[in-house]
């Protein structure tokens, strides 16, 4: 890999996600020599993918290049890598670009989408946890409404214009929430020759609410808002198959639909090497104690979704959210230099400040710590914090104006079909 020998100890960050990058920039002034690697080499920011996959922002505009977040952290290397293997016993990572010795390693590998088994979602259904996938999710949104202009069977037409978005966590809402607002605004006039009035937008959620782990207050004013811009909101239904036409459902409900988005779960990334029964928890997430340390090892740590560090207040890990990740980054940072100086590592404690889902222009639903709140000022709130988060000046300039330009307009410019995505109906 070319890495250069070092007096200082190697901490090696697996994933640039906001783990990694949190724990990058705490140690970017201490005395080890810093390498992270990561699939791509950039950093997305998840939380807005939903609006890629609608048009509402470009990709360049919620991605930030790692190269350009360490460029002035001395002693900090990136490497454009996947890692095949971990190997405990030697302190080696081999990769595909070629192996790589640890005196720490920190595993940030993040999260994927769960399909808990089921072969037929899995292959037939869209998901949205990357910046490819969204831009493949929204080119099938458009494709869908061409295709439509053009068949004259009504079943299929019908079909083509009928969402599902199953799960009703915070992407599910949203992106069902941006999916009605273009039905309202855009396709009317993108589609004077097309009854869009027609088009149909499911969210089916498994529980009996949504948003569950959100207040009950919160659950229920994001359902309203939703049936409010024509959403369909099925509760304590489950998806079972979807053959990429017809998707069955534990009830004698079934929705025909040429696009099923996946929202219902996560898991995390797991690596060759750590993958042993001893390690990992529900959900592929390893088992850490309270300052970050995978069982059985002093030296090898997780932060982020793929950790679970279990707790009374949380006994099934923290949230798979930023925050934590974020907070989890900082922590040991501070932890590495004190383990580096001959003192023992402070317990994480997380700071819970809150959750928030939007809805749609000037509908939210926000939870924090001493207040509970909804509409106008949940949506503000939810905009100065996501852009508050945004890494890079240029992209919180870009995404803010793009914002602006939508709510003036009520308009989604980046519907572009940029890389035309084909389903393959197995």
């Amino acid at each position: 890999m070319n890495i250069p020998q070092s007096s200082f100890p190697r901490v090696v960050i697996i994933g640039g996600g906001f783990a990694g990058i949190s724990l990058a920039k705490k140690l970017r002034k201490k005395e080890f020599q810093v390498v992270l690697l990561d699939k791509h080499n950039y950093h997305t920011f998840q939380p807005l993918l939903y609006q890629v996959s609608t048009g509402g922002l470009e990709p360049d505009s919620i991605a930030y290049p790692i190269r350009k977040v360490i460029h002035d952290y001395p002693n900090t290397y990136f490497r454009l890598a996947e890692v095949q293997q971990i190997d405990t016993d030697t302190n080696l990572i081999k990769t595909n670009i070629g192996e790589l010795k640890f005196d720490y390693l920190v595993v940030a590998t993040g999260s994927t989408t769960n399909y808990f088994g089921n072969k037929s979602i899995a292959e037939n259904s869209m998901a949205m946890k990357s910046i490819p996938q969204s831009l493949n999710l929204r080119s099938l949104i458009l494709e869908n409404f061409e295709q439509a202009l053009l068949t004259d069977d009504l079943h299929e037409r019908e079909a083509l214009m009928n969402f599902v978005i199953v799960g009703g966590g915070p992407t599910g809402v949203e992106l069902a929430g941006a999916l009605a607002e273009i039905k309202k605004g855009i396709l009317p006039k993108d589609y004077p020759d097309l009854d869009t009035r027609r088009v149909q937008i499911n969210l089916v959620q498994g529980a009996d609410r949504i948003l569950p782990a959100m207040s009950e207050i919160a659950s229920k004013k994001a359902e309203d808002f939703l049936e409010g811009l024509g959403v369909n909101v099925w509760k304590k239904v489950r998806v079972t198959n979807y053959d990429g036409k017809l998707a069955n459902t534990n009830t004698e409900t079934s929705f025909r639909t040429a696009t099923l988005v996946w929202a219902a779960g996560v898991k995390a990334v797991s690596l060759k090497g750590l993958d042993a029964e001893d390690f990992l928890c529900r959900g592929n997430r390893l088992r850490v104690n309270e300052f970050h340390q995978i069982k059985g090892f002093e030296h090898i740590f997780a932060i982020g979704d793929v950790a679970q560090m279990e707790s009374e207040t949380f006994p099934h890990g923290h949230p798979m959210m930023a925050q934590p990740a974020l907070q989890q980054g900082d922590n040991l940072g501070d932890n590495l230099v004190r383990l580096s100086e001959g003192k023992p590592p402070k317990p994480f404690s997380y700071l819970d400040k809150g959750s928030m889902a939007t809805i749609g222009r000037n509908k939210a639903v926000a939870d924090l710590p001493k207040f509970k709140f909804q509409g106008v000022f949940a949506w503000f709130v939810w905009m100065f914090v996501h852009l508050y988060f945004l890494i890079g000046f240029r992209n919180r300039v870009v995404v803010f104006i793009n914002w602006v330009y939508n709510y003036i307009k009520f308009d989604r410019e980046a519907r572009l079909i940029i890389r035309p995505y084909k389903k393959e109906i197995v």
